[in-house]
């Protein structure tokens, strides 16, 4: 089984990636958490340790940047994949560099999504 937290300030975009997450070809996958921002992230991730992580960049309180440093020394195993609608290289590589293991732009179609899950799930 697959843990996966879902991390975005826009409640919209939380549900639709969690209601992909009951997608068929994302099988054992069971979303543990929720946020809203990045301090409720670290907060969920102490707690349910997730496996995979899908983090937008722009979000009050701590952003996805801070957030994925946090996560990525809290638990180094976690597959992180940033989903922003910040679509320059140099956010990309950033984030890549402070611990995310992929970028998908905002905005995305179910299949970019699925896909992009199912390459990052252990």
């Amino acid at each position: 089984m697959t843990k996966m937290m879902i991390v975005d300030d826009s409640m919209v975009i939380r549900g639709r990636i969690e209601r992909l997450c009951a997608d068929a070809r994302l099988p054992d996958l069971r979303v543990v958490g929720l946020a809203a921002d990045g301090a409720q992230a670290v907060a969920i991730a102490q707690r349910e340790r997730p496996d995979l992580v899908t983090m937008d960049l722009t979000m009050p309180n701590m952003d996805g940047e801070q957030c994925i440093e946090a996560l990525a020394g809290l638990l180094p195993e976690t597959r992180i994949l940033v989903v922003s609608a910040l679509n320059d290289k140099l956010t990309a590589l950033r984030a890549i560099g402070k611990g995310a293991h992929g970028f998908l732009h905002k905005p995305f179609n179910d299949d970019q999504l699925v896909e992009a899950m199912r390459e990052l799930m252990p």
